[in-house]
């Protein structure tokens, strides 16, 4: 069931049966870009020419997100990984919001023969559209598929995960490799998706995402450094969080004027179509615009610890290990999430409900 009334794993639980890897999904070609803004959209009143603007950054790219793709490369990772260490257990690919979408994945699970699951979502950090909706959807999809005889759980957040602090740490000094410095000569921007500030101020996104941006600027001894934002939608009403990336490099233009940026988007593991075009495209832009050298910092799905990370992470909660690999000052994320964890900005909606933001 729901994992908010699950309770941990114990030496007497079943057995896991599988792992659902799950991400939030992207068109693969121009004729899926707007069935797949649908599904985004589902619910949300969004005027048709802000559709039409985020339909044009899919289709300035041939209508093709990396995310699926990139995932797929992670999920083989992966089953290396559990085939050569274990736990030897079969890795599914499910998606929110596009194929293979959640819902079918389970439909083959169940008729594979998976009872017990655990899963794996794409996201470091707890909030309601990084967490919590992931698991109201596995939920749904698991009451249409066979009720009452699915349940899962799904694995902590890894924001202060050492291996995930020395990954971003990697991916910074290729950086400044890239334009010839070391880090701690550059000004370095760490970028996440914003969202509502009435959605931030119910779960631990903001403190997750700047305790992780700390543990990687004291590695790197960076002196320069601010969390900032990208990707927001919404009425221009509603407050989310600040400040934007491309205002925050103006902003450094207009004071310390520096000569080299790096962008590290940390609070992305793969490289989707926020970062290609929020990061890619207009924050290069603006950078040479203004005169300032920039390199943008990878993620880290691809990299090549990533999925013995997750490995670690599924031995951790399929054995009940009490001991948490973590560094840093926040504890580590609570297996079981209670009731009242990363609520949304509003009242929930009913499980029946499918509606969510944008955000490929």
């Amino acid at each position: 069931m729901y994992d908010a009334t699950m309770n941990p794993p114990t030496p007497t639980t079943p057995a896991y049966d599988a792992l659902l890897y799950m991400s939030f999904g992207g068109p693969e070609g121009l004729e899926d870009v707007m069935p797949f803004l649908e599904n985004v959209l589902r619910g949300k009143p969004v005027p048709e020419a802000r559709k039409r603007e985020v339909a044009h950054h899919y289709e300035a790219f041939g209508g093709v997100s990396p995310l699926n793709a990139q995932n797929r490369e992670i999920i083989a990772a992966l089953e290396a990984e559990l085939a050569a260490n274990g736990p030897k257990l079969p890795v599914y690919f499910g998606n929110r919001n596009w194929h293979p979408l959640v819902t079918d994945t389970i439909q083959t699970m169940y008729k594979d023969g998976v009872r017990h699951f655990l899963v794996f979502t794409t996201s470091a950090f707890s909030c309601y559209s990084g967490c919590r909706q992931y698991r109201e959807d596995i939920q749904r999809a698991c009451d249409a598929v066979a009720p009452g005889q699915l349940t899962f759980h799904k694995i902590r957040v890894f924001f202060n995960h050492p291996d995930f602090i020395a990954m971003n740490v990697e991916r910074i000094s290729d950086a400044a490799r890239e334009l010839g410095i070391t880090p701690a000569q550059a000004t370095v921007a760490f970028t996440a998706h914003s969202i509502p500030q009435a959605m931030a101020d119910r779960c631990q996104y903001e403190p997750q995402l700047q305790e992780a941006c700390r543990l990687v600027a004291e590695q790197l001894g960076l002196s320069n450094w601010q969390l900032v934002y990208q990707s927001r939608s919404g009425p221009p009403s509603m407050p989310w969080l600040e400040p934007d990336i491309c205002d925050h490099i103006r902003e450094l233009h207009r004071g310390s004027k520096p000569d080299n940026l790096i962008i590290l988007p940390i609070g992305f593991l793969s490289d989707h179509m926020e970062v290609l075009f929020d990061l890619d495209t207009e924050a290069r832009e603006l950078c040479e615009e203004l005169g300032i050298r920039m390199a943008r910092a990878q993620t880290v799905g691809n990299h090549p610890r990533f999925a013995a990370m997750v490995r670690e992470l599924i031995e951790e909660r399929a054995m009940n290990l009490s001991t948490r690999r973590t560094v840093g000052s926040l504890p580590a994320k609570h297996d079981v999430c209670p009731e009242t964890c990363c609520l949304p900005g509003q009242p929930p909606r009913p499980v029946t409900a499918g509606a969510t933001r944008i955000s490929p």
